[in-house]
């Protein structure tokens, strides 16, 4: 008898995991094109490049249904370069994204990994490189990371269930130093609300030794942003690299009206007590601080054609150098436009035209160089860049 019972309760065990409702998804997008730049180091560039409007990808998505409005969630996401076949984000196997944890339809997600931050989830999407200038159209090197140039690993990541259009959330990266909890240390906070035509977010980031091994600068960027920052890749804050703090106070709003949107997105960048290496050029202590505004159009001519406008402003602060003299900053004038046609839901192609206007002095120095994001700065202080691609996604 007592055979008999303990049969049938695990039967009843292995009953229940057969009919437990669970998923997993292959999922994958597939972005490629031809570029036109006036001014790439120098130079007229043609070529084919992958992953412009979004990066180019394959993933597997998972869900899993504890009961009691519990799941068991799971991504593991692939970056890659259509060209050459490469891994993107540095090398990375799954270097897009890689999280495990649990949801809650009452409450909300808590995921551990490698994961995106609070400003890239409520801010960038409002901004018009988001949506449909891709990372070309982010502003100058995604110095507010808005565009997603760099993830967070080693990540413990909240975000709340929707409450009436309103979600919340926050992250925290641990920077696995022994002895030393605060070095290589991200954390970020968030907000969005989203209802009918309005659409607000705010986020906040705040990463310690952004540049040392490790660090968010350092840890597989996109396709478009180099591993690490270097003062002669990247004029535009490279040469902030020996900040102890960079930090992204973020906020943005979007209003659709009939087949129109408007759209405006703000951001302050600080690398905060610069100095902190000795072969700074700038003052120890110092800060050096960004301010960026973005305004963008977009109208939805019918269900398959969209065309957006953009003009972004960024303006960089005058910075105390090693010597005592006073650097100048750099100013970036930034317009962008494009168009989207969709053969169908899961296939479209496009056109996108980015101009950009520098200057002042960068943070090299030298007088500042026109720096669209992820592309070889131009020589001068002018450059145009367009490209025409097609998307599929699957």
């Amino acid at each position: 008898m007592k055979k008999s019972l303990l049969a049938l309760a695990a039967l009843g065990a292995f009953a229940g995991v057969a009919h437990a409702q669970s998923s997993v998804t292959l999922y994958g997008i597939i972005d490629e094109g031809f570029n036109i730049n006036t001014n790439s180091g120098g130079k007229h560039l043609y070529n084919l490049s992958s992953g412009v409007m979004q990066g180019s990808r394959f993933g597997l998505r998972g869900a899993e249904d504890l009961g009691g409005g519990l799941k068991a969630v799971f991504v593991l996401e692939n970056g890659f370069d259509v060209n050459t076949g490469k891994l993107g984000q540095g090398g990375l196997m799954f270097g897009r994204q890689a999280y495990v944890g649990l949801s809650s339809a009452q409450f909300g997600t808590v995921t551990l990994g490698r994961q995106y931050d609070s400003v890239v989830d409520y801010v960038g999407p409002l901004e018009a490189g988001d949506q449909w200038g891709g990372y070309i159209a982010a502003h100058p090197q995604d110095l507010d990371n808005f565009n997603n140039a760099y993830r967070t690993n080693n990540t413990v990541k909240f975000t709340s269930a929707n409450y009436a259009g309103l979600t919340f959330g926050g992250t925290y990266s641990f920077g696995g130093q022994a002895g030393n909890f605060s070095a290589n240390q991200i954390w970020s906070l968030g907000a969005g609300y989203n209802n009918g035509p309005l659409v607000l977010g705010v986020g906040y980031l705040n990463a310690r030794t952004p540049n040392a091994t490790g660090g968010l600068f350092n840890n597989g960027g996109s396709a478009g942003a180099s591993a690490a920052l270097t003062a002669a890749g990247n004029p535009v804050y490279g040469g902030f690299a020996s900040a102890n703090t960079y930090q992204v106070i973020g906020a943005g709003g979007a209003y659709t009206f009939g087949a129109a949107t408007v759209g405006l997105t703000y951001s302050n960048v600080s690398f905060r007590n610069l100095g902190t290496t000795a072969t700074s050029a700038f003052e120890r202590g110092t800060n050096a601080t960004f301010n960026n505004v973005e305004a963008n159009f977009k109208y939805q001519f019918t269900p398959a054609l969209l065309a957006g406008f953009a003009f972004d402003y960024t303006d960089g602060n005058s910075v105390t150098r090693a010597n005592g003299t006073s650097q100048s900053g750099a100013k970036y004038y930034q317009y962008s436009l494009g168009t989207d046609y969709f053969l169908s839901k899961r296939t479209d192609v496009y056109l996108i035209g980015v101009y950009q206007h520098a200057s002042g002095t960068d943070s090299t120095g030298d007088a500042a160089v026109a720096s669209i994001n992820g592309l070889t700065p131009s020589s001068t202080n002018n450059v145009f860049t367009a490209r025409v691609g097609i998307r599929h996604k699957f």
